[in-house]
């Protein structure tokens, strides 16, 4: 009889051992350190105070990161997938084309808060829920997020069940019911870019993992083969674009956390805008470029490029994390964007004005984004007042290396949270963990 992909893919996962891979484990840890740097940074953001006011929590064996409040394992979930990325400061990865660090830790994070569960062993867990996502996000194809899904929503779930479920142990046949119940709550729509919806999309997708990891252990029946078949997963959200040999082939060799390796962020702001920041600081920094002596602006990005870019003329900073206009003039005017750039204020005059003279356009003979960072590129062409134009072309995705530095900037610097980093990148047991945790519950303010 032959192997449904379903049936390959849950015997990948039970059978993955990433624990003794150097490079993906010390990757692992630093993507911890990145996302706890941008959840506690967002722990006290107003959206999330609307959450834990709203979902009652308070009591509970879960942390809330950054929070005094706790709560059960499935609310902690969301709460801290929520926090993650509501600064949208959190890391991506290509072949997702969205968030998986703010998926799947706070499903690992949950689970660990009610089972005994060793550091390494949550860390190589996480390798493991990432590889998912990604290969997932691969045999999709492009086609599912340009038609209008956000990927960190839709393929969050069964990334979070996948590490929930290999955390836990589970079989094949028990990870296969998991990670159909993780699929068939996969949802998320991009036109909430700009919104508080965004960053609930991770949220939702964190418990919704953990909640079929669960439900799938105490024996919750589901469909056993959730990606075959004309009404299977990748039928229904590939829109003809699937690849499905793309899930397995090469699973691990080497892990999609080293090759193509997260994007840990340097600005809080949509990672598609991120080559305009780059471009704009070059033009202030080498060619002495001033806003004042703007005329236009225009953007040119690969066909896809700027899919996730939804807002040209932003009225407030949390819009403006989606606009590329926006960030040009604030990095031009300002020589640096930072979290002050990107909260609930309305946008500055001057910024908007130097917004209003930016436009783009697509480079239809350049190949369509995809997964392939070769594919990404933009150009910025600055027509000047005075006459003559500047132009810069920033191609692929820049990124940190570390993230120590984000760490204390998101931390405000603060002693009680200190110590974290250092114990993420040696800590091993359980105890370790329960260290970790207990620093995490501290509150931010």
């Amino acid at each position: 009889m032959s192997t449904t992909l379903t049936e390959g893919l849950s015997a990948a996962i039970a059978a993955s051992d990433p624990a003794s891979d150097r490079a993906a484990m010390a990757a692992a840890r630093l993507a911890l350190v990145d996302f706890l740097a941008c959840a506690l940074g967002g722990a006290g953001d107003r959206s999330t105070g609307i959450l834990i006011e709203t979902l009652g929590a308070g009591q509970g064996p879960a942390v809330l990161i950054g929070r005094s409040e706790r709560a059960d394992p499935f609310t902690a979930a969301l709460v801290n997938g929520h926090s993650g990325h509501v600064l949208d400061y959190d890391d991506v990865h290509a072949s997702v084309r969205g968030h998986p660090t703010t998926v799947i830790l706070p499903a690992l994070l949950a689970l660990a808060s009610v089972r005994s569960v060793a550091a390494g062993d949550l860390i190589a867990s996480y390798v493991v829920g990432l590889e998912t996502m990604a290969r997932l996000g691969l045999a999709l194809g492009a086609r599912h997020y340009e038609t209008g899904f956000h990927a960190t929503a839709t393929l969050g779930p069964v990334g979070a069940a996948a590490a929930a479920a290999h955390l836990l142990r589970l079989p094949p046949e028990r990870i296969a019911v998991a990670l159909g119940l993780a699929a068939t709550q996969s949802a998320g729509l991009r036109l909430q870019f700009g919104s508080d919806a965004k960053p609930l999309h991770a949220g939702l997708a964190a418990r919704s993992g953990l909640t079929a990891a669960r439900l799938a252990e105490a024996g919750l029946s589901g469909a056993p083969d959730f990606l075959g078949g004309p009404i299977g997963f990748l039928d229904a959200f590939g829109f003809g674009a699937q690849a499905p040999e793309r899930l397995l082939a090469g699973w691990g060799r080497p892990w999609q956390i080293v090759v193509p390796g997260l994007t840990l962020k340097a600005y809080p702001c949509c990672t598609a805008a991120h080559p305009v920041a780059v471009g704009a600081l070059a033009l202030r920094e080498a060619d002495g470029l001033r806003a004042e002596a703007v005329e236009h602006v225009l953007l040119t990005f690969p066909p896809g490029g700027d899919a996730a870019l939804v807002v040209s003329r932003p009225r407030t900073g949390i819009e403006a994390r989606f606009s590329p206009e926006y960030v040009f003039a604030a990095m031009l005017a300002d020589g640096g964007v930072g979290i002050g750039h990107f909260d609930e204020r309305p946008v500055r005059p001057d910024l908007a004005a130097l917004a209003a003279r930016v436009s783009r356009r697509h480079d239809e003979a350049a190949p369509r984004l995809s997964s392939d960072p070769g594919t990404r590129f933009v150009i910025l062409d600055v027509a000047l007042r005075g006459g003559g134009i500047v132009s810069r072309r920033v191609e692929g995705l820049p990124g940190l290396t570390e993230a120590g530095p984000k760490f204390r900037d998101a931390t405000g610097g603060s002693d009680a949270f200190a110590g974290i980093p250092d114990l993420v990148t040696r800590m091993t047991d359980a105890a370790d963990l329960a260290r970790l945790l207990a620093l995490l519950g501290q509150s931010r303010s």
